[in-house]
């Protein structure tokens, strides 16, 4: 399920910056985010977040595509994290999930789907930072020699799908669109990992793809991505933090996670300010693509932005529960308010505002 495993001390012990106990202590407002019949986690959530991580604290954070892991070093940030650090390598959010059942991962970069899914199963894992990209970014791939070039052609079409994934909920805002629904298609169960593979040669028609694999999708002949004019909107450009609840709760992990979403911004906002670095280091020399095709990925996401763990995040992410839940694809109806931690909040508006982030998108 995972891949190699990576430990790295940082400078364990260290008490977080004034920036941050700052944040924390704004936080005490009464910002909760958490599952109303749970006691003790409501009891956690008004409570101020902690400032100083003891000597031996650790985290564990499953990432997916050493993506994580390599803006926090390229920024200079893993440096600062005052805990030690072990990363393990993941694919897709279902196989995160199982690895927070397990207890075998604290923390987690991940699209805005696999939290709902957490919440249906009854797994307590609040979301306690985001970042938006480009709408633009997924795009809705065709196989070779299959004519499908608007929404509408989607009908009677194999889609690759993966329940507990951002692609998922990809594929049904796409159908809605087309005034479609799951009946009117062939939704093939595939894992994220099956996807490429299974659009370029035939398995399926359609596949919803993000970078670096539409790039690779794309040196494939024949093979096509339908035009952003008709796909604009099925994807909406969130990616989360979150961490299992038992590591909020503890008073020394949940002051180590509060410094993790202090770099996590803080790193991502280096990629926006370092994109030639960014496209070398990651996408040509982890991810093994060339230079041109790693600019064209990073034009294609943008610019990475940090909105606030708000009530508006919050009904952005009921919207997608709202879908998800009306293609029958959910166990249990569930409230996105109770998978928010939202006392990280000022910890990420204190990161915004220092780095020169910006919390949403730039008016075109």
């Amino acid at each position: 399920m995972s891949g190699t495993r990576t430990v790295l001390a940082g400078r364990r012990g260290r008490r977080l910056t004034a920036v941050l106990l700052a944040a924390a202590t704004a936080a005490t407002l009464g910002l909760t985010g958490c599952a109303k019949d749970d006691d003790a986690t409501v009891a956690a959530a008004n409570t101020p977040l902690p400032t100083e991580v003891p000597p031996g604290t650790k985290l564990v954070i499953a990432d997916q595509q050493e993506r994580l892991q390599t803006a926090l070093r390229l920024s200079g940030e893993l440096d600062t994290l005052p805990f030690t650090v072990e990363f393990a390598n993941f694919v897709g959010g279902p196989a995160i999930l199982e690895a927070f059942r397990a207890g075998a991962a604290d923390v987690a970069p991940v699209g805005d789907v696999p939290p709902i899914h957490a919440l249906a199963a009854g797994q307590d894992v609040p979301i306690v930072a985001a970042y938006r990209t480009s709408v633009d970014a997924l795009k809705l791939a065709v196989a070779p020699g299959v004519p499908v070039t608007t929404l509408a052609d989607l009908k009677g079409r194999k889609i690759a799908y993966a329940e507990g994934t951002a692609q998922q909920a990809a594929v049904l805002r796409a159908l809605d669109k087309a005034g479609l629904d799951t009946g009117d298609v062939e939704l093939v169960r595939l894992q994220l990992a099956e996807f490429l593979d299974a659009v370029r040669t035939g398995q399926v028609d359609v596949a919803p793809l993000i970078e670096p694999n539409v790039t690779r999708l794309l040196r494939t002949p024949g093979a096509t991505v339908l035009p952003d004019s008709e796909t604009h909107g099925i994807y909406s450009g969130l990616a989360y933090l979150y961490a299992r609840r038992e590591v909020t709760n503890d008073p020394a992990r949940s002051a180590a996670v509060a410094a993790l979403v202090r770099a996590y911004v803080r790193a991502y906002q280096w990629t926006n300010t370092h994109r030639a670095e960014w496209e070398q280091r990651y996408y040509v020399e982890n991810q093994k693509v060339s230079p041109e095709d790693a600019r064209r990925i990073v034009d294609s996401l943008g610019s990475y932005v940090f909105p606030h763990l708000d009530q508006d995040l919050i009904d952005r992410q009921q919207a997608t529960i709202d879908l998800i839940d009306a293609a029958g694809e959910l166990p249990r109806k569930v409230e996105a308010a109770d998978g928010f931690d939202l006392r990280y909040d000022a910890v990420v508006t204190a990161a915004v505002t220092e780095s020169g982030a910006a919390f949403e998108p730039k008016e075109r």
